[in-house]
């Protein structure tokens, strides 16, 4: 049998959920194998960078002056292009099998990447050039709620509406999706960050007290609801009191935690209901058949699905697994590049081969 390209086998073709909080890449025939943050350590002084990923996340607000830590994605978007490509970079390669020579051959993996339905040309190009000054081939974008409708197995190129509501780290994607496309669609900048923020700004203003962003996350989850619950959580708060300059700890309960994070989950509800009014009344009929689907790690918050359905009027459910459902849809889109190629947008030079 002849062997058109012998280094084939070289080539790890991978789909990467570039997300605000975490990153996930999937690769081909092997499934997720990297769900890391998405946070860089940098050196001030030297612009070395010293960490990426887990162990950067674990610097964060312990580092002295001139180290930082930070998110080079904000909302979604790439914020700073040079450490976004070192952090691609770093995935690309974690990801291969054997070591960086693999890449020496010239046969580079091709990249799907999920992106916010909302983002401009100019941020388009900002994704595809850094994957492929990290090392990417060819590349594909895909926009995350088509994303998610595919690891959700929804049955996006049929002719009927598809309800999707993506609650990310710094998005929110919310999407009615038919024949493989987007009918109508809202991208909010409220989402998992503003939620934690929600918390900060909460702990300042009622006990005048500084805590971190982890704090906030941890107290979100552990704690945090869409609606009044009927069991009451506690749970310890401990930051620098602003006014003592001391350590303080303060126990919150579930229903402050509830009223503080009210009126972002309002502002998600109300771009959902903008979106039903924008559905076209054949598709709205096969939504409140098929439901709204919840994806993405905001969609855990507890009792964001009960509001969304009382609100709307229309059943909602959480997807399986909705932490790698936009990960898992764009690794599907991967593996079936030649049916599933209509739902990703690329240039010329990276058009899918017959």
């Amino acid at each position: 049998m002849k062997i058109k390209n012998p280094f084939s086998f070289l080539s790890m073709d991978m789909a990467i959920d570039l997300g605000t909080a975490n990153s996930l890449v999937y690769v081909k025939d092997r499934g997720i194998i990297i769900n890391e943050p998405s946070v860089v350590a940098v050196n001030n002084k030297t612009g070395q960078i010293l960490a990426i990923g887990e162990e950067a996340r674990k610097m964060v607000g312990r580092t002295p002056a001139y180290i930082s830590a930070t998110r080079p994605l904000v909302n979604g978007v790439i914020s700073d292009f040079e450490i976004t490509e070192q952090m691609l970079k770093y995935f690309i390669e974690k990801s291969a099998a054997t070591s960086k020579k693999l890449f020496g051959f010239g046969y580079l993996p091709r990249v799907i990447i999920g992106i916010p339905c909302g983002v401009t040309e100019v941020e388009r190009k900002a994704v595809r050039d850094a994957a492929k000054n990290a090392g990417a081939r060819n590349v594909f974008l895909i926009e995350e709620p088509l994303a998610s409708a595919i690891g959700a197995k929804l049955p996006i190129q049929d002719p009927g509406g598809n309800f999707i509501v993506d609650i990310g780290g710094g998005t929110t994607e919310v999407a009615v999706i038919s024949l493989g496309g987007i009918v109508a669609s809202r991208s909010l900048r409220i989402a998992g960050d503003k939620l934690n923020d929600d918390i900060v700004q909460f702990a300042q203003k009622e006990y005048k007290l500084l805590i971190g962003e982890r704090t906030a996350e941890l107290i979100k989850i552990n704690i945090g609801s869409a609606l009044p619950m009927k069991e009451k959580k506690e749970m310890a708060m401990r930051g620098r009191n602003l006014v003592t300059g001391l350590p303080e700890e303060v126990v919150v309960f579930n229903d402050d935690i509830q009223r503080a994070l009210d009126r972002s989950v309002k502002t998600i509800v109300g771009a959902i209901k903008t979106t039903i009014e924008e559905t076209p009344p054949e598709l709205l009929a096969d939504v409140m058949s098929n439901g709204i689907y919840l994806a993405g790690g905001g969609s855990l918050l507890k009792g964001l699905d009960v509001l969304i359905a009382r609100e709307t009027k229309v059943p909602c459910r959480i997807i399986d697994d909705p932490l790698t459902s936009v990960v898992r849809g764009a690794g599907l889109a991967l593996e079936n590049i030649q049916s599933l190629s209509e739902v990703m947008s690329k240039d010329e030079e990276d058009a899918v081969p017959v």
